[in-house]
Parts: structure tokens; sequence; C-alpha cells
């Protein structure tokens, strides 16, 4: 399940896609629209500017902006940024992997069918970007 997080990450991001010809967009303009906490908001898009996908301009005239053009950003990366793993549990995660506790792998049924929703959901994940997300 995408966590809250995850959920106003996308949010942001594609109103900053629908307004990507406007310019810089202040924080309060993208918390307002789309009825994110400011404070919560605030830190998404650090993190989002960080790993270099936006950037913000400070003083008149200042936002956030893409740093990276949104046709090439993919809906997987911004999941593993925001929520961290796609996969749903530790031991099919390709970028997160962790051993279960008590469990044998080569013997585990529920371990073989989350490896195929994993890879169906990266499937998609990895084709869509953020221009999927807006009309």
């Amino acid at each position: 399940m995408l966590s809250k997080k995850s959920q106003y990450a996308f949010k942001a991001l594609s109103y900053l896609v629908e307004k990507r010809n406007d310019g810089p967009i202040l924080i309060s303009e993208i918390a307002e629209h789309k009825k994110i906490p400011l404070k919560f908001l605030e830190n998404i898009l650090l993190e989002l500017k960080k790993a270099e996908i936006l950037d913000s301009k400070k003083g008149k005239g200042g936002g956030y902006f893409f740093k990276e053009n949104p046709e090439n950003v993919k809906l997987a990366k911004i999941i593993r940024l925001v929520n961290g793993p796609i996969a749903m549990l530790p031991c099919v995660s390709l970028n997160f992997y962790e051993k279960c506790e008590d469990c044998n792998e080569d013997h585990c049924g529920l371990h073989d069918v989350l490896i195929e929703v994993r890879d169906a959901s990266l499937n998609i994940l990895e084709k869509k970007t953020l221009m999927d997300l807006v009309d």
C-alpha cells in the first residue's frame, strides 16, 4: 500500500507537471490546491530536491520546478525514494532485500507468488512517468 507520504508526493508532482510551463510554483499554492499539510509537503519536496528531481528558487518569483524532465521520471523511482521498497515482502525486494526470519525461500509459495506480483508492478511502474499522472 502506498503511504500517505507517497500519495502526497504524487499529488504534488502531478500539480507541478500541470504547471510546468508556469515557472516556479510556491509550496503554499501546491498545498492549497492539493490539500496537503504544508509542513509535510515541505519535507517531501526537499527529498525530491535532494534526489535532483526538483529544484527551487528563493525570493520573488520563487518556488519549486522540475530539474529533471518529468517525461523521464519513472513512477517506480518516486515510490522507492519516498516510500521505500515496491515489493510486499523484504525477501522479494530488488533494492531493499532482506531474508525473512524463519523462512526457506527455496520452498515458500508466498515468496514465489509475491515475486510475480513485484514483477508485474515493476513492469507498469518502470514504464509510466510523471507525465502519465495528468490528462
